[in-house]
């Protein structure tokens, strides 16, 4: 389905759209604004009628864009998949809107993004964490949040009453980790670039 026709006729009706690549997929571009309209023909025009995932991409704060929105769909007919990257223009404050009323599935997807990139989708019906508490105070997939995580306290005094929880750093044994790449997987076991420290010798100031 997904043929040199098909993409031409596609960026003909969607001229701010642009071919990123095909390596595994059709990969598109999309300014944020124009998402809606985008998806919207995808899902009733090209009968790309599932999303199979939506997330997001901190690319760091040398880029002019920092945060990218990817979106996954499929068509259930013609068993093909299309990819849309499209970034949030406001690197501070990222927002992005919301898809939720062309893929009601997009719900929890949003909120999650949310949940870890901090990334505000507007029209969201009811944007708010879904796997952090309400007053958490970071977003654990932006490049700046540490690996091993940080010491935060548990929001309900009871619950840390009765559970004896706490949040702590996860161990990290010098993170972050990297393998060499080579041979077969298993044994290319990631190994800390940094083993000068562990969580019971403390990295050195």
């Amino acid at each position: 389905m997904i043929d040199k026709d098909f993409i031409e006729d596609l960026l003909k009706k969607h001229p701010y759209s642009n071919v990123k690549h095909q390596n595994d997929c059709l990969t598109l571009s999309c300014p944020a604004q124009q998402i809606i309209d985008l998806t919207t023909e995808l899902r009733d025009q090209q009968t790309f009628d599932l999303l199979v995932d939506l997330t997001a991409v901190d690319q760091g704060e040398a880029v002019e864009n920092r945060f990218m929105v990817v979106i996954h769909l499929y068509s259930c007919i013609h068993h093909d998949y299309i990819r849309i990257h499209s970034d949030c223009t406001d690197n501070e404050s990222p927002e992005f809107p919301s898809i939720h009323s062309v893929y009601p599935a997009a719900n929890w997807h949003e909120r999650e993004a949310f949940d870890m990139f901090g990334i505000v989708f507007t029209g969201h019906p009811n944007l708010k964490r879904i796997l952090m508490w309400d007053e958490y105070p970071y977003f654990p997939l932006r490049k700046e949040f540490p690996l091993a995580g940080i010491d935060v306290p548990l929001p309900a005094d009871d619950v840390v009453e009765v559970t004896q929880a706490s949040v702590e750093p996860a161990p990290m044994m010098g993170g972050p980790f990297v393998s060499s790449g080579q041979g077969f997987m298993s044994d290319a076991e990631p190994r800390a670039k940094d083993e000068s420290w562990t969580e019971k010798k403390e990295k050195p100031v």
